[in-house]
């Protein structure tokens, strides 16, 4: 009764920021007879700023409301394709007492949803999908993902979807109309307090739905799994988002992309289990502005449901799909742009050791043997000749060369580079390889799995130039050369002597 008084008040209040927007554009237009019939000065002024604005207000509405040809994501399965899931789908549409979706879309995205295309302000019912991410059939339970898929069917069973879809597009039209009167600070200030009033109430209405879908969750799954999910799939958005930062973020270097998506994020998910089951979301903030409860206030309301008498299913939700593999490459083809798959597809292993040596020691080689001819000369750039410079005495030129480079002013850049540099030379000439770690970053790993750090060396050497003459002795021992163009990322690995 709550939601659906909200949700009456929200629709009244997206109503009225209709009737708002034509004020203003009737208002420009009456101004605007006044002024012709009466000019002045002041009369021309007002009109010209009250016309600008309503132009603004227009366009911006106009853009918004223009709908392109969207790309659905993922990829569609049908009842053929994935019988078992399309049978637990509709059983669940059954319990919860709604017609079921239309098209169900496995999605590379950590995340479950439902749409619905709606029309007469969603009062007439359309074509219906369901949106499934393939992290969380690779995370969870069988009994897990029966309770997030009762959760999005039960916002189709309580009209939410129909509800929800006008009340969607109202916000983007109402933060639009925000955005465009930028240049008209009264105006805007009037849009932006009312934009604030209708996002409060429509947000608040969400919230609640979310809790009355976790309902549904809890009565065709149970209490325990219901709660469980929830937990599960804060967790692996956590672990999803580590992954794209620190993994997948490394594509394009060298030209390269994992030629394993999804087996990379499993190798993860695995290090990481025991984290994505206990994740419980403490610390996170709230706002009115919040389209979700907190995952602790859900979590809570859970808890205080009856429970229901059921048969546990733990095995991995997996198991709804016909061939997890097969199913797992064909949306890793959705996942990439079409300009990420003309890149080489390498293994795990091989696209972090190149993806390390592009990011952090090829442009160090280059620019500090750049650097090192600028001020010693020589026939081509090599680091021989930034060792040459320090030998000399002029760490300062080098730092000052390096900046020219592009290199951001610190009083340790030279040291920082050179460390670097001695981890590119050491790798192009097979002596260490950066190495993949699912608990942790790479790591630079000598052949007889001994780190390689010279960091503390490095700056040694920067910051004394007798030093030189050593480093130059410890890379021709190991058979090191400072020649450019010299060994290639990923050759025959040899144990590194201590410096």
């Amino acid at each position: 009764m709550v939601t659906a008084l909200r949700a009456t008040i929200a629709f009244v209040l997206l109503a009225g920021f209709y009737v708002l927007v034509a004020a203003v554009l009737g208002a420009a237009v009456l101004v605007d007879v006044a002024a012709v019939q009466h000019i002045t000065a002041g009369s021309v002024k007002i009109a010209i700023v009250l016309t600008l604005a309503a132009l603004a207000l227009l366009r911006g509405l106009i853009l918004v409301n223009r709908r392109g040809n969207q790309v659905e994501p993922g990829v569609a399965v049908g009842r053929e394709d994935e019988p078992v899931l399309w049978q637990t789908v509709e059983e669940l549409a059954t319990r919860v007492g709604t017609r079921p979706p239309d098209e169900i879309r496995l999605v590379a995205e950590v995340n479950a949803a439902v749409s619905e295309d709606t029309s007469w302000m969603g009062l007439l019912a359309g074509r219906r999908t369901m949106y499934v991410g393939l992290p969380l059939l690779m995370t969870l339970t069988v009994d897990e993902m029966r309770a997030v898929l009762g959760h999005e069917l039960g916002h189709y069973s309580g009209a939410h979807t129909r509800l929800g879809a006008p009340v969607y597009r109202g916000r983007i039209a109402v933060l639009a109309a925000v955005r465009s009167l930028e240049n008209h600070p009264f105006i805007q200030k009037l849009f932006s307090l009312y934009a604030r009033l209708f996002l409060r109430v429509s947000l608040a209405v969400s919230r609640r739905q979310e809790l009355e879908a976790d309902r549904f969750a809890a009565a065709v799954a149970s209490r325990e799994a219901a709660g469980n999910a929830l937990r599960k799939v804060h967790g692996t958005a956590d672990v999803w988002n580590l992954y794209m930062e620190r993994y997948v973020g490394m594509t394009g270097m060298a030209g390269s992309r994992p030629a394993d998506l999804f087996g990379g994020f499993r190798a993860l998910v695995d290090v990481h289990r025991a984290e994505i089951a206990q994740a419980d979301g403490a610390g996170e903030e709230t706002s009115p502005y919040d389209s979700h409860p907190s995952l602790p206030q859900r979590l809570v309301a859970i808890a205080a449901l009856e429970d229901v008498s059921h048969v546990g299913n733990p095995r991995p939700a997996s198991a709804l799909l016909r061939d997890p593999a097969l199913t797992a490459n064909a949306v890793e083809q959705t996942f990439w742009t079409d300009e990420a798959l003309t890149l080489r597809p390498l293994p795990w292993e091989e696209m972090v050791a190149q993806g390390m040596y592009m990011g952090l020691n090829d442009e160090a080689v280059q620019d500090l043997s750049v650097a090192g001819q600028r001020i010693v000369g020589g026939p081509a750039p090599s680091l021989d000749a930034a060792l040459e410079a320090l030998a000399r005495g002029q760490a300062a030129a080098l730092h000052e060369e390096l900046v020219r480079l592009d290199w951001r002013v610190s009083p340790d850049l030279v040291a920082k580079v050179l460390a670097r540099a001695i981890e590119g030379v050491l790798i192009r000439n097979g002596k260490a390889r950066w190495t993949l770690s699912w608990t942790g970053p790479a790591t630079l790993l000598d052949a007889a799995g001994k780190k390689v750090d010279v960091d503390e060396y490095a700056a040694r050497i920067a910051a004394d130039p007798t030093q030189v003459a050593g480093a130059r002795e410890w890379l021709a021992r190991m058979d090191v050369s400072l020649l450019p163009g010299a060994g290639t990322p990923g050759s025959q690995q040899t144990a590194v002597p201590s410096p």
